[in-house]
């Protein structure tokens, strides 16, 4: 990858700040029918934390994340953003969701749009940057993934892993405050899953608040502020790497370990 940044150290510096946490999550219920998938969940994360989620399949830990920019409406609970509580009925999700980067397990670019237009398409539409302006920073984050020479090419005729970087440089390119990774990997072949990571790692690097939902343990292990396990819709667990990986307390995440790590 390239050796500049993905994101502009000044605009990050503008937004750090120490104290109040950036989001805030109280009591968070979720459940579909009598199928109770987040069962009260109360957590902060603050800016520049990376918090990587980790648990069995079905566990809620995707729930737990789509409840934090409302592509999942909480049963009950509360989720704010900053001073802005993201679930109020009075709030205008677009708004939050521009402080918000979210990237898939499928990439969901549009097909018939080169990549270039994909990145800008948002910014240009919802007034926040010319077209000039959005493609100068699109063909700049491009650069910084290695794919500068694919801003006229088609999602099709890219690679998985090249489509992920893609998916995340759109995001990027919304100056977003926090990051929401779900599971950007599993749809990938293991050969490309490497060159994705080393692109959110980079990001973390450079101080992005990240939440990630992942099952890949080595990037938690180098990446992450706390590891969450969430199993049966709560929190079982939470440490920094080395105390969850080297001295889980939990029964539960013991055995989820000794399965995953084998």
């Amino acid at each position: 990858m390239s050796t500049e940044t993905l994101i502009n150290p000044t605009e990050y510096a503008a937004k750090k700040e120490t104290g109040k946490a950036l989001i805030r999550v109280k009591d968070l219920r979720k459940d579909f029918g009598e199928n109770h998938v987040l069962r009260g969940i109360d957590y902060e994360i603050h800016k520049g934390q990376k918090i990587v989620l980790v648990g069995p399949s079905g566990c809620g830990k995707s729930t737990f994340l789509r409840c934090l920019d409302m592509l999942e409406v909480p049963t009950s609970g509360e989720v704010w953003l900053g001073d802005t509580k993201v679930n109020d009925p009075k709030t205008d999700i677009n708004l939050v969701r521009r402080r918000m980067g979210m990237v898939f397990q499928h990439f969901n670019l549009f097909n018939n749009l080169t990549i270039l237009n994909n990145i800008t398409l948002a910014p240009v539409k919802l007034g926040l940057m010319s077209k000039e302006e959005a493609s100068e920073k699109a063909l700049q984050l491009l650069q910084r993934v290695n794919l500068a020479d694919k801003a006229d090419a088609y999602p099709h005729s890219l690679s998985g892993g090249q489509q992920q970087r893609i998916a995340i440089v759109r995001s990027l390119e919304m100056n977003p405050e926090v990051m929401l990774f779900d599971e950007p990997t599993s749809a990938l072949d293991p050969e490309m899953v490497g060159e994705v990571l080393q692109v959110m790692t980079e990001l973390a690097n450079e101080g992005m608040t990240m939440v990630v939902v992942t099952h890949e343990m080595a990037f938690a292990r180098q990446v992450a502020s706390k590891v969450i396990f969430i199993d049966e819709g709560v929190i079982k667990e939470e440490n920094t790497p080395e105390e969850f990986f080297a001295q889980p307390k939990n029964p539960r995440l013991q055995d989820f370990l000794s399965k995953v790590l084998q």
